[in-house]
């Protein structure tokens, strides 16, 4: 476990939100009130005895609090790299300190430092184009509701478990074939719901996978889709129709800015739910461990696709009883993120493209295969990154393929666990690559791929000189 640093005036708050006495609490961890009362002035350390103890007696998780604790120092880290913020580097260790002695600040100035960068970003853009009323309203309206949905989720840590425990429960009590999972939700749906599936060429006219009419009780889905996208668009409507309110109580605490955001979560939570019908938690745990986290015999296993058992990957989540902490991301060929979810403190980048070294980027370069690469973040943390392309169609010859990326990670911590590691010395510090969040946050000196400079340094031109690098900077030399 990582070392817990500054806890006590949190140990406290606990206590104190528990309506306990230091007393009532030493009581109940079988200690003195003299030694719990140093524990939450930081004047003892805490070993594995009483940290369980803790854990028992306040009903709390520390590997959770203190993951989430290295998220957001993660995350004020690369906001302090802002030119706002010029000036000399804030250590790793003052910022874990800040979050652990006062994280609603934290969060608070992570949000004020979030709609500076809209702000930043709507400037651009307009300065960019000539911007009409129309294209102003879409800046500030289509944009930022799938932001707070984003972070909604990385809240919660990409896992819902209301959500999560209620689908396994229906697969377990109707007792669905989750390697052929299509026939029994169409039967589920016709016996619970009075809902008839029908197949269509919709896919052809509105490009639709998926269209519910509640008068006549008929789900249309596409008829060219793979039956794995079949079977998730009738789950979805499963969670729509059958488990609505349980949805809506999570909206209700999710803290969500505006009803476009609230609508676009109610979609985002149907979809989790999705997931997990198609893989349930407990038997898709047990047979990730088992088969080394292949998701190529995973896939084959629940007749899913590879997007769906990577995004499945990374909300394995559940209190005592996880799986590895992942991040999933999917990116198209100009770079653009179109989805990201994380169970680690991994580092997406919030505007602009991703770092150009990912093995991400490569992946188009080499369809179909499944890339590995060990790579170190500004942070100091590395990761086990698979990175693989996926093609979807359009159904028409006349219409494109779409083409993403797949990229799914871990702490090199947890590498051995996954099959992808075979071959790979996890120890040699030269087959590390360093990568950044983005260029305008990273400020490696030494990077040939560099798009553009560090925002939070100052550019040093010299005429006379021309190096490999693209720019030079403040500390580059």
């Amino acid at each position: 476990m990582k070392q817990l640093i500054n806890f006590g005036s949190r140990i406290r708050k606990l206590r104190e939100l528990r309506g306990l006495t230091q007393a009532a609490l030493a009581e109940k961890m079988i200690i003195s009130p003299s030694y719990l009362n140093q524990i939450e002035n930081n004047a003892r350390p805490l070993n594995k005895r009483v940290l369980k103890k803790l854990e028992l007696a306040l009903g709390i998780d520390f590997a959770d609090w203190t993951e989430s604790e290295d998220r957001r120092a993660g995350q004020l880290r690369v906001a302090l790299n802002d030119p706002l913020f010029r000036g000399s580097e804030i250590p790793m260790h003052e910022l874990r300190d800040t979050v652990s002695a006062s994280p609603r600040t934290a969060e608070r100035f992570l949000q004020l430092f979030q709609a500076h960068q809209r702000l930043q970003a709507d400037y651009q853009t307009l300065a960019e184009s000539i911007a009409g009323e129309e294209r102003i309203k879409a800046l500030h309206g289509a944009q930022f509701p799938y932001e707070d949905v984003r972070d909604f989720f990385y809240r919660r840590n990409n896992h819902i478990e209301a959500l999560d425990h209620a689908a396994e429960q229906l697969c377990q009590s109707r007792d669905f074939a989750c390697d052929d999972m299509a026939a029994d939700l169409a039967a589920y749906l016709a016996q619970t719901r009075g809902v008839e599936v029908r197949l269509t060429d919709y896919q052809q006219q509105e490009r639709l996978q998926r269209r519910y009419d509640p008068e006549t009780k008929i789900l249309y889905l596409a008829k060219p889709s793979p039956p794995s996208r079949r079977a998730f668009q009738m789950a979805n409507q499963i969670a729509l129709l059958a488990h609505g309110q349980l949805i809506d109580r999570e909206i209700e605490g999710a803290d969500l800015a505006s009803t476009a955001a609230r609508a676009l979560c109610r979609l985002a939570l149907a979809n989790y739910f999705a997931g997990a019908m198609l893989m349930p938690y407990t038997r898709f745990l047990e047979d990730a461990k088992r088969l080394r986290y292949d998701i190529e015999r995973l896939s084959g296993l629940y007749s899913t696709s590879f997007e769906q058992v990577c995004h499945r990957l990374s909300t394995l989540q559940r209190p005592h009883n996880k799986g590895v902490p992942f991040y999933f991301i999917r990116v198209d060929m100009a770079g653009n993120i179109s989805k990201r979810q994380s169970a680690t403190s991994f580092h997406f980048a919030r505007l602009g493209g991703v770092c150009p070294l990912w093995n991400i980027h490569a992946a188009f370069s080499s369809p179909g295969n499944l890339l590995t690469q060990l790579a170190r973040m500004p942070d100091g943390k590395t990761y086990l990154c698979l990175a693989r392309t996926i093609y979807e169609s359009g159904g028409s010859y006349l219409r494109p393929q779409r083409k993403f990326a797949i990229g799914l990670g871990c702490e090199i911590d947890h590498a051995h666990k996954l099959v992808y590691s075979t071959g790979l010395d996890l120890d040699d510090p030269d087959a590390v690559e360093p990568i950044g969040v983005s260029c305008r946050v990273c400020d490696r000196p030494d990077c040939s791929q560099r798009a553009f400079p560090p925002l939070s340094r100052r550019l040093q031109i010299d005429e006379n000189r021309r190096s490999l690098f693209p720019y030079a900077f403040e500390g580059s030399e």
